[in-house]
């Protein structure tokens, strides 16, 4: 399903001082490969899964980058990498996909906060390299978020998604003043997701 919301506008790119958002392509395969590898342990509790597995190649992550490329390409979901300012080192990536979306339509949804599913326009989930939780740009990604959701997308309503099990990412969105609205369990995965706003 497409995205279709007539006043969002898919900007170009985010850049501060210390980073730069813009669309992934399937050419960043080997950058984002280096910070995908280095970040492994956690990317598996993000994902709930076994991905990326130890034998992850390059050419699979270009194959995985060249349908996050298409997917953006035809509105279905969003997928910003977070690269330094000169663009030498992938620091991590930004998804944001309509609330909407297959993804979320397959989960089961509980309402923590009294919010409604349906009176958000998106859901984003981030991450960055291992290497740089510890200077909290974590948090700084957080924090220029929001405000370059509402001014260059046109969207004041999102969440921001994340799994139960990565808790230092849970830990940092509760520390930013962000409250738990969502809770979404899939059959398939043994840690429930939460959105906050």
């Amino acid at each position: 399903m497409a995205f279709h919301n007539a006043d969002v506008h898919l900007p170009a790119e985010l850049r501060t001082d210390e980073f730069l958002l813009r669309p992934i392509r399937a050419s960043d395969a080997e950058l984002d490969y280096e910070a995908v590898m280095e970040s492994r342990e956690f990317l598996r509790k993000w994902e709930q899964s076994s991905w990326p597995e130890d034998d992850f190649t390059v050419e699979a992550n270009r194959e995985d980058l060249d349908k996050l490329e298409r997917r953006h390409a035809d509105g279905e979901s969003f997928t910003y990498t977070v690269m330094n300012p000169t663009e030498t080192q992938c620091l991590g990536c930004v998804y944001i996909v309509p609330t909407a979306s297959r993804l979320f339509s397959r989960a089961r949804i509980s309402e923590i906060g009294g919010d409604r599913w349906s009176d958000y326009d998106v859901g984003v989930y981030f991450w960055i390299r291992k290497s740089r939780l510890d200077d909290m740009l974590d948090r700084r990604l957080l924090e220029a978020l929001g405000p370059w959701l509402a001014r260059d997308w046109h969207i004041e309503r999102y969440l921001i998604v994340t799994n139960e099990q990565f808790a230092q990412q849970v830990a940092m969105i509760e520390s930013a003043g962000l409250q738990r609205r969502f809770q979404l369990e899939r059959s398939n995965e043994p840690g429930n997701s939460l959105a906050f706003a």
